[in-house]
C-alpha cells in the first residue's frame, strides 16, 4: 500500500475498517502498555554505565519505581528480547538530505533484515515537504527492500530554504513533526508488544503544523520510544552561505522524552555503527510492570521515573505516561 500524507490528513477522521494485510499474533509475556482494568503501567528501559555500555544482568531488585515521587512496588519484571518488536523507520529525503539517501537506503535494508525476527514487523516513511508510506507493516526482507528503493529527494516548489510557517509564499519543507506524529498516532496506536520509531533526519523541521512537544505527546500516548539519528551533510551547509550546522535539541528531546536515545551519525561513527548499537539496545531491554497505588484516571500526565541500586548506573526509560480511562 504507498499513499501520501498530506497535511490535510489532520482535519479528516481517520479512514474506518482500514486494517494492513499482515497481522501480528497478539501474543505478549507480559503487558506493554497502560492496562487499565488493574491500572497495570508497563515500562521498557535500558541501563547503562559511565561508558555508555548497557548492562543485561540486571534483576528485579536492581530497581527501584516512582510515579509522581510515589515510590511503587514493581509486580512483574522481564529481560525482554523476544516480545514482539514493530519498528517505523522514518527518513528524511529533503534536500538537505540528498547526497545521503544511498548510504540511508543500504545501511537501512541492512538493519532491518538483521534486527526482524519472524514475530516482528516494519513499515517506512520518507518524509521532505510531504510525508509518504513506502511500505506498510511487513516482516518481508524483500518487500521492505523494495520500499527503501523508493526513496527520493521530496522538495516543494519555494525555495530551498523555506520558511517556518507553511503559506502560499513560504511553503513547508521538512515535517519532521508531523511525519513522527502520524507515525505515532495512526500507525502504532493500536499494535502490541515493542513499538519503535528510528528517525534518520538532521534534525531541521520546517513547517509542520504539530510541534515537538505534540510529537512526544502523541508517541508516549501509543507507548512508542523515539530513537534520533542526527545525520547531517556538513557540505550542504557550509557550502550555502556559511548556514550553521542544526541544532539536535529537538531531536534529544523526542527520544529522551519517550524512553530512546539520540544517535550521531559522523566520519568515526557510520550510519552501520549506529544500527548495529541500536539493534544491540532494542535487544537488552528490561520489562517493569506496576500498579498504581493512585487508581483516579483523569487524564494528566503521570511522571515516571527508574533508579538503579548502583549509582554508577543510568537507566534510560519514557519519563511519563498519560493516565486515560482507555487503551493509550
Amino acid at each position: 500500500m504507498r499513499f501520501l500524507w498530506m497535511l490535510a490528513f489532520f482535519a479528516l477522521p481517520p479512514a474506518p475498517g482500514q486494517e494492513r494485510k499482515e497481522q501480528r499474533p497478539l501474543e505478549e509475556p507480559l503487558p506493554s502498555t497502560i492496562k487499565v482494568d488493574v491500572d497495570l503501567v508497563s515500562v521498557l528501559c535500558a541501563v547503562r554505565d559511565k561508558r555508555n555500555a548497557l548492562i543485561g544482568n540486571m534483576t528485579k531488585d536492581d530497581f527501584t519505581l516512582f510515579e509522581d515521587g510515589k515510590q511503587q512496588t514493581i509486580k512483574y519484571f522481564s529481560r525482554e528480547t523476544d516480545l514482539p518488536l514493530t519498528i517505523g523507520l522514518l527518513i528524511d529525503v529533503s534536500v538537505s538530505q540528498g547526497r545521503l539517501i544511498e548510504d540511508e537506503r543500504h545501511a537501512g535494508h541492512q538493519f532491518l533484515t538483521q534486527v526482524l525476527r519472524k514475530k516482528d514487523m516494519a513499515f517506512l516513511i520518507s518524509f521532505g515537504a510531504e510525508a509518504e508510506l513506502l511500505q506498510d507493516f511487513t516482516n518481508s526482507s524483500t518487500l521492505l527492500r523494495e520500499g527503501l528503493g523508493k526513496l527520493r529527494v521530496n522538495a516543494q516548489v519555494g525555495g530551498m530554504h523555506p520558511g517556518p510557517v507553511p503559506s502560499a509564499n513560504r511553503p513547508h519543507g521538512t515535517i519532521l513533526y508531523d511525519a513522527a506524529y502520524l507515525a505515532a498516532a495512526e500507525q502504532l496506536r493500536k499494535e502490541v508488544g515493542r513499538k519503535v520509531i528510528i528517525l534518520i533526519t538532521d534534525g531541521v523541521d520546517q513547517g509542520s503544523r504539530t510541534t515537538v512537544q505534540g510529537t512526544i505527546e502523541a508517541a508516549q500516548r501509543s507507548d512508542v520510544i523515539i530513537y534520533s539519528i542526527e545525520y547531517v551533510d556538513p557540505g550542504f551547509y557550509y557550502g550555502r552561505g556559511g548556514l550553521g550546522m542544526p541544532s539536535d535539541s529537538s531531536l534529544r528531546r523526542m527520544s529522551e522524552e519517550t524512553g530512546g536515545r539520540l544517535y550521531r551519525v559522523d566520519r568515526r561513527h557510520t550510519l552501520k555503527d549506529v544500527f548495529d548499537e541500536l539493534q544491540q539496545e532494542m535487544r537488552s531491554q528490561y520489562s517493569l510492570a506496576y500498579q498504581s497505588t493512585n487508581s483516579e484516571r483523569r487524564g494528566e500526565f503521570r511522571r515516571i521515573e527508574i533508579r538503579a541500586g548502583d549509582k554508577n548506573l543510568k537507566v534510560q526509560a519514557r519519563r511519563g505516561y498519560y493516565a486515560t480511562a482507555g487503551a493509550p
